[in-house]
């Protein structure tokens, strides 16, 4: 007899700056669900300057939460998917400007450190339009190696770049 798989949650946060930001996140959204699973949260849409290098034109960030029946492996290779149908080009310098990124956060609990994939995402405690998104959606979402809500780290988050909610 087979059994349906357990549904798992998987925070993602979406983001972007040339082309169409909003239809690209738009698209994103429409994938995400096609490929990786139907989305049961979806925070509202932040404008924020770059992270990391200078760029003239704003970030749009979103942050959603899929339930799916995939391994993180899998969810990362549906996102490499959808990054790559939306033009998003790999640069070499690890920040710069593009069409979509999206980034896995979260996978229920689980930590994962591996090459080509750490969950839970690395600086994400450092990044305010990482944060500002997710604390909307998952407050009280305990992060399984700082030990602290999302909340919490959005409260202590040094960094004091531009986010602005726009929906």
């Amino acid at each position: 007899m087979l059994y349906p798989q357990a549904m798992q949650r998987v925070y993602l946060l979406l983001g972007g700056n040339l082309g169409n930001r909003s239809m690209n996140l738009k698209t994103a959204r429409e994938q995400v669900t096609r490929l990786i699973g139907d989305i049961e949260q979806a925070s509202s849409v932040y404008e924020t300057e770059p992270w990391g290098f200078s760029h003239h034109i704003p970030f749009l960030n979103q942050a959603v939460v899929s339930a799916t029946s995939l391994e993180p492996e899998k969810v990362l290779h549906a996102l490499r998917k959808i990054e790559e149908g939306l033009g998003r080009k790999r640069e070499k310098s690890h920040y710069s400007a593009r069409t979509i990124d999206i980034d896995i956060l979260f996978y229920e609990d689980r930590v994962i450190n591996e090459k080509d994939l750490v969950i839970p995402h690395p600086r994400l405690h450092e990044r305010r339009f990482a944060l500002a998104p997710l604390v909307e959606i998952a407050p009280g979402l305990v992060h399984p190696l700082l030990g602290e809500s999302i909340e919490s780290l959005y409260e202590q988050c040094d960094d004091d770049s531009m986010v602005r909610r726009i929906e």
